[in-house]
């Protein structure tokens, strides 16, 4: 049952050391304030799952938080590549980086699976891809109705999920809209799952096609409007697409990534310091 806390709080109780997070919003609504409240906490040896693992996770990946990433896409949309999670592959830094690649459905499929309690997935997939070859969960059965061959992949059932959303209203309850990916699975497949949210109000007045999870899908609700800064939250914000073609720069070197987490995530008390701190940041590069 949805608890109204503030994320400081939520982080601390319910996500701990070890555990498979998933941090998921596609395009929009990605929760970074969530991930960088873990990194402030300093989680580590979490098993780290995303559809599209992007500036959050190279961010979680560099600072030493992540032991294993599952994922189905990896890099910064629009830019390149992911610097710090490249480095941890290719060079073990800060620490090495086991991971599982999957294609999207497949992923998704995998929520599905595990939001119905279920083993694993199933799906009409793989046929011609190399990624059986070095992804061992990636398995084909024969169905026993038509013979047909299926693959297979162990359903996600993450120990905590984080999203970012519009709206909760008092109780807990919470409406999301626009572009959404897995987040509803995402959430279902979870044991425990926080919400970040632009803002707490009396009624959710969900419009058509609004997607709803009831407080007793939620462990805790957080209000930290802007919470999926630089991506976007459709009705209040939009995407900061300069942010993610300066972090190309940013990320190219441990000692610039590391001098800029320090001053902008470890060092701040919370996403709203973060934020001052950045705009001051801004401020200093323009001068």
């Amino acid at each position: 049952m949805a608890l109204v806390m503030p994320l400081r709080e939520a982080v601390s109780e319910f996500v701990r050391d070890g555990d498979t997070v998933a941090l998921e919003g596609f395009t929009h609504l990605i929760p970074h304030a969530a991930g960088h409240e873990i990194i402030r906490q300093g989680r580590k040896n979490l098993t780290l799952v995303r559809m599209t693992p992007d500036l959050i996770y190279d961010q979680l990946i560099g600072m030493g938080c992540a032991g294993k990433l599952i994922f189905s896409w990896g890099g910064n949309p629009g830019v390149g590549s992911l610097h710090r999670f490249r480095d941890a592959i290719e060079r073990g830094w800060p620490q090495p980086l086991a991971y599982e690649e999957h294609s999207h459905a497949a992923l998704a499929n995998a929520y599905v699976a595990g939001a119905s309690n279920l083993p694993f997935a199933l799906l009409r997939g793989y046929t011609g891809s190399d990624l059986p070859k070095v992804n061992p969960n990636i398995r084909f059965i024969e169905c026993p109705f038509t013979g047909e061959k299926l693959a297979a992949i162990p359903s996600i059932r993450p120990d905590v999920t984080v999203i970012h959303a519009q709206k909760a209203d008092r109780r807990g309850n919470v409406l999301l809209w626009g572009i959404v990916g897995v987040q509803k699975e995402a959430v279902l497949a979870a044991k425990r799952a926080i919400v970040t949210v632009e803002e707490i109000v009396d009624e959710l007045d969900a419009p058509p096609n609004g997607c709803v999870l009831p407080r007793w899908t939620l462990s805790a609700v957080c209000h930290v409007p802007g919470g999926a800064y630089p991506s976007y939250a459709q009705g209040y914000s939009e995407r900061d697409n300069r942010f993610y073609q300066r972090w190309d720069a940013v990320a190219r070197s441990r000692e610039d990534f590391t001098a800029w987490m320090d001053r902008h995530v470890r060092n701040t008390a919370d996403f709203e310091e973060f934020k001052r701190v950045l705009a001051e940041t801004a401020r200093q590069e323009a001068a």
